[in-house]
């Protein structure tokens, strides 16, 4: 059997979607014992792809770990699947779809022959990996294979689940160059609140980081996240943020961005209401296309919803009741901070994003983990032994003329400048 690769950070978010509902005290049951005993009565499908029955003890150790030592509790010490490989890419999936869409008739081993074919997937895999896909994403018929079952589903609450997703904005002209812009947007499922929205310049996962802890501060932390598999949200990073603050990530299935209604509603509707009256090739700045967003925002929080019958910001102070509260500022700063692993160099420097910053020191030849908040690098630090090391932007002109012990010694009375 053919295993997907699994990070830690993918594992140990596993553990926690399990344990979600005890840390949220969420669980349908009499106590989190019997919550416990309940899933682990079958076996339980993991990240790569395997099945194992887990015991009840074992949950209840994985809810102790969280409640002391938070996501990285949960990380397995050292990865047990290395080596192994996935059968089918996210390319292949991708392309599996489409040609069904285009071609319902074809079976699994055409479509396996053109996977190869193509090089979306190595002649090793076998075609019972592309029929075991196409019998458990329902495809062997020769309808649509988009056309899936749905029914109207709601919230009973605030904060119990947001949608997120992004939508593709016109070109403005800053500086004197365009740029197409990208919004970002965050709603609440039961009261169509929008939580969070901002325009970028990228859509990239620190801009998405930046709208998620800009609804946590103002809202409250939400149960679930609900979203596609784009850049900004299928990432590892996002995975650790979720799981710090106790929200479970979830995806939106491939090529199914109706799974996402309520967001991709909000954006017809602000297209409608808000970007269509607008006269873009006026805006002359970033931060103006965000004010006008806010103040879209703001109207349409508080506009009566057709599908509730009443305003999301009514309905958000009907059940607001259930929100969980950061614990504060500087605990959910801590909760969004990205991590990275380097190496310092022996100029005692690092690289993060192509910006070199200058480390202390002692940390020369080490392995380190760099925490930071996207957009506040001059914060950043190395987490060592549970102390914070600062890192700076490094700064080649001031270090020329820093005073250093190891710098070569030039002796100028002697001519050409020997070294003394």
């Amino acid at each position: 059997m053919n295993q997907k690769t699994t990070s830690p950070i993918e594992t140990a978010h596993f553990k926690f979607a399990l344990i979600a509902p005890v840390i949220q005290g969420l669980y349908p049951d009499a106590s989190a014992a019997a919550y416990c005993r309940r899933v682990t009565e079958k076996p339980i499908a993991r990240p790569d792809g395997t099945a194992f029955q887990y015991t009840p003890k074992t949950l209840e150790k994985w809810v102790s770990l969280y409640k002391t030592g938070g996501m990285d509790a949960l990380m397995p010490v050292a990865r047990s699947d290395k080596g192994t490989t996935r059968a089918l890419p996210d390319t292949a999936v991708e392309e599996i779809y489409r040609l069904k869409e285009k071609y319902p008739r074809l079976n699994a081993t055409q479509i396996h022959s053109i996977l190869v074919k193509d090089a979306y997937v190595p002649a090793t895999v076998s075609v019972a990996a592309v029929q075991r896909f196409v019998r458990k994403n329902d495809l062997k018929s020769a309808r649509n294979p988009n056309v899936r079952d749905r029914k109207a589903f709601e919230e009973a609450a605030f904060g119990r689940l947001w949608q997120a997703d992004t939508c593709h904005l016109p070109y403005i002209t800053e500086n004197g160059r365009p740029r197409r812009t990208y919004l970002l947007m965050a709603v609440d499922d039961h009261s169509r609140l929008i939580v969070g929205a901002g325009i970028f310049y990228n859509d990239n996962a620190y801009n998405f980081q930046r709208v998620f802890k800009g609804a946590v501060a103002a809202y409250g932390i939400p149960d679930k996240l609900y979203t596609d598999s784009g850049a900004p949200y299928a990432n590892e990073q996002l995975s650790l943020i979720c799981g710090s603050i106790g929200t479970v990530s979830l995806r939106a299935p491939v090529r199914d961005g109706a799974s996402k209604g309520k967001v991709e509603r909000c954006f017809r509707t602000l297209k409608d209401r808000w970007l269509h009256g607008l006269d873009v090739k006026q805006i002359r700045s970033l931060a103006e296309f965000n004010s006008s967003l806010a103040g879209h925002v703001l109207e349409y929080n508080r506009t009566v919803h057709s599908a509730i019958k009443e305003t999301p910001i009514d309905r958000f102070m009907r059940t607001k009741d259930y929100i969980r509260i950061p614990e504060s500022a500087e605990w959910l700063d801590e909760c969004f901070h990205n991590r990275v692993n380097r190496k310092v160099n022996n100029d005692s420097c690092i690289s993060i994003d192509g910006t070199l910053y200058d480390a202390p020191m002692q940390f020369i030849g080490m392995g380190v983990e760099v925490r930071f908040l996207p957009g506040a690098m001059e914060d950043a630090y190395i987490l060592y032994e549970g102390a914070h090391y600062p890192i700076h932007r490094t700064d080649k002109v001031a270090n020329s003329r820093a005073k250093r012990d190891n710098l070569p010694k030039i002796d100028y009375r002697k001519g050409g400048g020997v070294h003394a």
